[in-house]
């Protein structure tokens, strides 16, 4: 038969934790809570990458920090389109200024209608 996982609540990992950062050894606090001290170094380095990240316990997801970068990327490159499409309505919006002052449309050489010839 195998062993049974253990499961520590949350209040229990940040007990031990809170006794390492008080100065106590690893060792110490390994045997008063009777847990391999690997267990305790990995929740000291959870603990320390995030109060509120920390044992998330059931349910509740871990922030996950590559999902969040990745969201701020997208962000920055959303707010960059917004600014240039607001920069080209900018435009738009002068020249159709300057038509309406003008009275006629702006053309560019581009925009002239081509001569067409009948082929005979």
């Amino acid at each position: 038969m195998g062993l049974s996982r253990r499961r520590f609540t949350k209040e229990f990992k940040q007990a031990a934790v809170q006794r390492l950062e008080m100065g106590a050894s690893l060792a110490e606090v390994a045997r008063a809570f009777e847990v391999n001290p690997k267990v305790l170094h990995r929740w000291r380095r959870e603990f320390r990458q995030g109060p509120g990240n920390s044992f998330p316990g059931l349910g509740k997801r871990r922030w996950e920090e590559g999902r969040v970068a990745q969201l701020e990327r997208k962000i920055g490159q959303q707010a960059l389109e917004i600014d240039f499409l607001k920069g080209c309505l900018q435009r738009i919006d002068e020249q159709r200024k300057l038509q309406a002052l003008n009275g006629s449309p702006l053309s560019t050489r581009r925009s002239r209608p081509r001569r067409t010839e009948a082929k005979v």
